[in-house]
Formats: C-alpha cells, structure tokens, sequence
C-alpha cells in the first residue's frame, strides 16, 4: 500500500451505490485496521468502541477496564466486490478467537473478541462461520467471540486513526505486532488485496 495516500479515501468510480458497515473486535485496534484496509472492497476503516455503557468513552477510560468498551474497528465496504462471508474469514484469522479478553500481551475485556452484526442476515452468517470456524481445525481450543447487535460506535481518538500507516515504523509494538499480522494475512488472502499504487 502506497503510504502516502489514504487509505480510506473511497474512489467514486470503484464505489457501488450501497455500501455496507461492519463492527469487529479483534484485539489491538492498531493491529486489526491495517488488516482490514488492505482488502479490496474495503473503503473505509475507523478504530473506535462499542460494546460498553459509558457515552463517548475515552481510550483512557476504556483502558481502565470500566466502561465495557471493546476496541473494535468500523468497515465500510462493497458487498460487490467484498462480502461478509470474506470479511469473518479475515476475522478469525487475523487474531486468536479462543483466548477470553486476551490477545497475546494485550489482557483486559477491551481487547476481547467479538461481532457486532448490524442486522438479522449479518447476525445469521457471523453465528454459521463461528460454526464452521469452530469445527475446523483452524483452532484447537473452542471459540469464545461473542455475536451481539450493534448498538453504539464511538471513533477512537484521531491519533489512533490510520495508526501503522502513520507510525508503524517507529513504534517496536507495530514491528513486533503488526507487521508479521499483516505478512501472514497477505499471504493467506492475497488474491483479495488492493493492489499496490
């Protein structure tokens, strides 16, 4: 991905007339952002929360553990070119959906793994992949990803936004991290990754 550029500009002319939004937690919102905005489809991603009771928590407050808060991340992307389908095969591979409020150093209920579906037929597939995913051998230990509607999404603060875009080089957590995330997801779905501009 060109750094320079945005990566969430939406191109009008790749843009169908709808487009879709989901809401994922997987961890570290850093980590899964620059997943997801390397999918084709994929027009826009923002780091947030959703999942708590507090209105328009802090990164602080949500760090504290006492506002229910997931770090989650906003997709919204074409259905044309990238469905829902696709998008949790990405999910449960980009993070380890077993461990209970934890991915890897990252302790705490913030950083647990969840679906926020937006509506009956996102509800429907999400809980037919965790199935699926479940039965497979992608995971030797049981799934415990909660499914729940959506409710609320607040934007994380902007520092946080496009994070190992702006970062990435500089901070040894991106390194440690993300890099190897990324690496592992480009390999496994390269055929559904922007192409380099």
């Amino acid at each position: 991905m060109n750094h320079h550029s945005d990566p969430n500009q939406i191109d009008p002319t790749k843009t169908s007339k709808t487009l879709a939004i989901a809401t994922f937690g997987n961890g570290c919102f850093w980590c899964t952002e620059a997943v997801f905005q390397s999918l084709e489809g994929v027009h826009k991603v923002v780091s947030g929360y959703s999942g708590g009771h507090v209105e328009n928590p802090t990164y602080e407050e949500v760090c504290g553990k006492m506002t229910g808060h997931a770090e989650v991340i906003q997709i919204t992307y074409d259905p044309a070119v990238i469905n829902y389908e696709d998008l949790l095969e990405v999910f449960w591979y980009s993070h380890d959906p077993t461990t209970l409020n934890r991915q890897g150093n990252d302790v705490g209920p913030q950083y647990r793994s969840a679906i926020f579906y937006h509506d009956e037929e996102q509800r429907t597939i999400a809980e037919a992949s965790l199935r699926r995913t479940d039965a497979s051998d992608a995971w030797s230990d049981p799934i415990v990803t909660e499914i729940t509607a959506f409710d609320r999404f607040y934007p994380a603060e902007s520092y946080h936004q496009d994070y190992y875009n702006r970062v990435g080089a500089r901070n040894p957590y991106c390194t440690f991290n993300i890099t190897p995330k990324l690496m592992k997801v480009r390999r496994k779905f390269g055929t559904k990754l922007k192409r380099e501009v």
